[in-house]
């Protein structure tokens, strides 16, 4: 049962638009539930330039069958170029709580 879910990281900038990604995918049931981990300090390369910025990370618990619409809303809803999603495959996962997840993504 817990290979059928995925937990999505996803960046987003601090503040308003972390917690509106969160509660949209939650309320469009692409995800059962959304943390929010602040205080993370990406660096990276972007048009030839290396970055650095302060952001949020978005840790998504979703079903393998939902992921493609998940990263399409991302795309839509995400004000970044080219924003960050990367699905981890669960291996392994509480009974209750992987029948709480199915329940939510109903």
């Amino acid at each position: 049962m817990a290979n059928r879910f995925r937990v999505v990281l996803i960046t987003a900038p601090r503040g308003g638009k972390a917690e509106a990604l969160a509660k949209g995918l939650v309320a469009a049931r692409l995800a059962a539930c959304v943390n929010i981990v602040p205080g993370v300090v990406s660096h990276y390369r972007w048009k030839k330039r290396l970055c650095r910025d302060a952001e949020c990370l978005l840790v998504a618990k979703t079903a393998a069958a939902k992921l493609p619409a998940l990263k399409r809303w991302i795309a839509s809803h995400h004000p970044y170029e080219i924003p960050e999603v990367l699905a981890l495959k669960v291996d392994d996962c509480a009974k209750p709580y992987a029948l709480w997840l199915t329940r939510e993504l109903q």
